[in-house]
């Protein structure tokens, strides 16, 4: 077979603890003057963002600081923010929080420099002129997205999760200090935990994986099995934290440049109708996809469940990656993550409309079985 091109796109990055000091200095390397800071209350609070404000100062930055932001963040609070941005005349955008917090960063980005509305760049490639510079800074290793060229919005008037991929989203910088963990609780620390292995997993075995990609899905494959239970006794368990920290890292590049599947085309579609937590969706839909899919690649289900720890020997591909399943289940009963998509709320008589929704998600494109609406339907049944 003739070698196929690819292509992988990243940030630079800087990782370490106490690496959210140099947020104002890398601003200032891109040529910023007066920037926006995009944070929400809970980095506030913890006062993450204290460290974020006295860097800008230290490196002669002015700012404005914008922080209307929502779990599942709506196309509304990125043009908001877009008109913060323009009516200060600021020239870069920093993004400090979670995936919502980053989300929103890009999408006020692209809505200063592009205008219209958000929906106008849903799908692949539909950035035409270039972004102010963007740094961001993750909080929660868990989504991945101050690394991604992703930026996911929900459409406020169709109650639907845009998926927007660019690799004018892949920020310039992207800072990753692994002590803003220690201020999250267990609860967050589970929820965001799961979503990184399932970054991680779907990237895996996406249609789209190649060699590069495969190497950091593993790496973080591993490293949440030895790290995320630990990771959620302990707010003060340092050497855990570097490590999902540095999980997370790797399954961002991992799942940007390999898309991801079924998981999160469904918890999109669900995240986009119903006020619901992201990995939450995840942990409970990740076992069940995964029986899906798992006769589309049994062999690269083995290796997962050899990074999650299990031992494999003498066990064919497809009991390997049963047996990997199963530990995937164990793990969310573990750390407490919720079991059943009922317990969020999440009813039977949602299940037809959300299964139609979740087939025109872009994740679905790299899932690696064929998939219709009553496959996800019988998911969706399985998970409830």
């Amino acid at each position: 077979m003739e070698d196929l091109i690819t292509k992988f796109v990243m940030p630079e990055v800087i990782f370490g603890n106490d690496s959210l000091k140099q947020v104002g200095e890398s601003c200032a390397r891109l040529g910023a003057q007066n920037v926006l800071i995009v944070t929400d209350l809970g980095v506030m609070d913890a006062g993450w963002m204290d460290r974020v404000i006295e860097s800008c100062q230290e490196a002669g930055l002015k700012y404005v600081y914008y922080n209307d932001i929502s779990t599942n963040p709506k196309d509304e609070q990125a043009e908001r923010g877009a008109f913060v941005y323009q009516e200060n005349r600021c020239d870069a955008v920093i993004g400090v929080g979670g995936g919502s917090v980053i989300d929103i960063a890009k999408a006020i980005a692209i809505l200063a420099t592009n205008g219209g509305k958000i929906s106008d760049y849903e799908g692949v490639d539909r950035i035409n002129i270039p972004l102010p510079p963007l740094v961001m800074a993750g909080t929660t290793a868990g989504s991945g997205a101050e690394v991604s060229q992703f930026s996911v919005i929900v459409d406020s008037e169709r109650q639907k999760k845009m998926t927007i991929i660019s690799k004018s989203l892949v920020p310039d910088i992207a800072i990753i200090d692994p002590l803003t963990l220690s201020t999250k609780c267990s609860r967050l620390t589970a929820s965001t935990g799961l979503d990184v292995l399932t970054h991680a997993i779907e990237a895996y075995v996406s249609i789209a994986a190649t060699p590069m990609t495969d190497v950091f899905a593993k790496n973080a494959i591993h490293l949440v099995s030895e790290n995320l239970r630990p990771s959620v006794a302990s707010q003060l368990h340092t050497e855990a934290k570097k490590n999902m920290a540095m999980a997370s890292l790797h399954a961002g590049l991992a799942f940007s440049n390999a898309i991801l599947g079924a998981v999160h085309a469904i918890s999109h579609a669900i995240g986009g109708r119903y006020p619901m937590m992201h990995g939450d969706l995840n942990a409970v839909l990740l076992p069940y996809v995964m029986e899906f899919n798992l006769l589309a690649n049994p062999a690269r289900f083995k290796e997962i469940a050899e990074l999650l720890g299990e031992n494999c020997s003498g066990l064919s591909p497809t009991e390997a990656g049963k047996r990997g399943i199963e530990h995937v289940k164990q793990l969310s009963v573990d750390i407490g993550a919720p079991q059943r998509l009922s317990e969020m709320g999440f009813e039977e008589h949602m299940i037809k409309e959300i299964s139609q929704i979740a087939l025109q998600d872009a994740c679905m494109i790299t899932n690696p079985r064929d998939i219709t609406a009553q496959d996800v339907e019988k998911i969706l049944q399985k998970a409830l």
